[in-house]
């Protein structure tokens, strides 16, 4: 492979994550059924058949930019492997970094709502991230169950809902206060008070 070839390679990759970045910022302006190929290709200074040549239909891109927040956030909470206390904490965590983050909040936010229709591009992607979230969450109470740090009378199954739910709406009650919902605070008292042991 030439030093060329690598280079258009290389820029090729980076014009996919501009792509990627300003369809996650449009999305969570007006939605996946408002947002404009077109619109997201001026932004990034290409022609709308450039854009399709990395993104072909406007469902690949939505599905793109899901995966890539997915990808971002699930290494990070991967990290280290943590579960029990340490997942809840992690789970905690990633409130406090999502308030540093308000375009992806949005993005989800509206996405989750729009998707819920099942004609919706997303309805599979979230019905599984759902799934899967609550899967984990339950694990990690288990864990805690287990090593004696859940408080008596939690169900981990339960309480694995409930905690995805209240980071859900905490996201919604944050976007809507302007910024001003402590969401990682909220979520550390919730949990904090169905734990023996310190958060």
């Amino acid at each position: 492979m030439t030093r060329d070839t690598r280079r258009g390679y290389a820029k090729g990759r980076a014009k996919r994550v501009e792509i990627l970045d300003q369809a996650m910022a449009m999305f969570g302006e007006v939605g996946y059924r408002g947002a404009s190929l077109r619109v997201i290709a001026t932004r990034c200074g290409i022609s709308h058949p450039g854009l399709l040549h990395h993104f072909p239909t406007k469902q690949s891109l939505l599905l793109a930019v899901l995966e890539h927040r997915d990808e971002v956030d699930g290494q990070w909470l991967a990290l280290g492997g943590p579960t029990g206390v340490d997942g809840l904490r992690r789970l905690v965590d990633l409130a406090a970094l999502n308030a540093e983050r308000r375009g992806i909040v949005e993005l989800f936010s509206v996405l989750a709502a729009e998707a819920t229709s099942t004609d919706h591009p997303a309805h599979t992607y979230f019905v599984e991230r759902y799934r899967t979230s609550v899967l984990t969450t339950a694990a990690s109470y288990r864990k805690a169950r287990d090593e004696g740090a859940l408080r008596t009378g939690i169900a981990p199954d339960e309480a694995a809902q409930q905690l995805v739910a209240l980071m859900d709406g905490l996201q919604i009650q944050w976007l809507i206060s302007g910024c001003a919902t402590d969401m990682a605070g909220v979520l550390r008292a919730h949990v904090q008070a169905q734990l023996t042991v310190a958060l």
